[in-house]
């Protein structure tokens, strides 16, 4: 294996996936590599087109920049994972990728609310209803009190990811409720990492987007120490010490 001289992170994204790429370019240094891939996905993004994803991780990860070593594996998909469950997304890069411990936004955004110091979450997706629950399911199911959920019932991610900046900005406002301790955005497909310092400005409390979490979490499993906080107050923090 090839060890750079920089960090590397490799990233999977849906084929229809519009925002991930500038999420990346927005976030993530200039002295990190991120090297993406993609696995194939038509829309709706409802559960069952969401689980056809899985047979296509483990040949993605192959030739994800072969033979070089790899600081974080990001899958860049909320709700496929959640769908799919995080042990069959581990399994399937694992058996290609066996020497770098993958990331997905929901395993970042659990890692986020404990960095946090938040148990009690609102949430904000773009999902149809169907999709939404898992997510709020999978929330609750890990310990963590969902206190609000707001969606806005789109079944294509290629709308969401056109969506202007202002209606994304009021639908968190309209999740937010009192009492939660961070507001979850969830999906990948929402270009909402880049307003998070707006929204946390607005709302007063800290703002987590599954991209955000992602990078952050592929950014510290790769030895990426920066301290990005202007961009969202997660990018101030540490992992939980138990999940390097």
């Amino acid at each position: 294996m090839n060890a750079p001289t920089k960090p590397v992170i490799g990233t999977i994204l849906l084929a229809t996936d519009l925002v991930t790429e500038n999420d990346i370019r927005a976030i993530v240094p200039p002295h990190v590599t991120v090297c993406a891939t993609r696995v194939p996905f038509e829309n709706p993004t409802s559960p069952e087109q969401l689980r056809r994803t899985l047979p296509h991780l483990g040949e993605a990860a192959r030739w994800l920049v072969p033979g070089v070593e790899l600081g974080a594996l990001y899958f860049s998909c909320t709700s496929a994972t959640v769908v799919l469950g995080e042990d069959n997304v581990a399994r399937a890069i694992g058996e290609t990728r066996p020497e770098v411990k993958p990331v997905t936004p929901i395993m970042a955004a659990k890692r986020a609310f404990r960095a946090l110091g938040a148990k009690k979450i609102a949430v904000m997706t773009p999902y149809i209803a169907s999709t939404a629950k898992a997510i709020v399911d999978h929330l609750e199911e890990h310990g963590f009190e969902v206190l609000n959920a707001h969606g806005l019932n789109m079944e294509d991610d290629r709308d969401m990811a056109r969506l202007p900046a202002e209606p994304i900005i009021e639908a968190a406002e309209i999740a937010m409720v009192e009492g939660a301790e961070a507001l979850f955005i969830s999906c990948t497909a929402l270009p909402a990492a880049t307003l998070v310092p707006e929204i946390e400005r607005r709302i007063g409390i800290p703002v987590v987007t599954s991209n955000l979490a992602g990078l952050w979490m592929s950014m510290r499993r790769a030895g990426v120490t920066d301290r990005l906080g202007e961009k969202g107050k997660l990018l101030d923090l540490d992992l939980p010490e138990d999940a390097a």
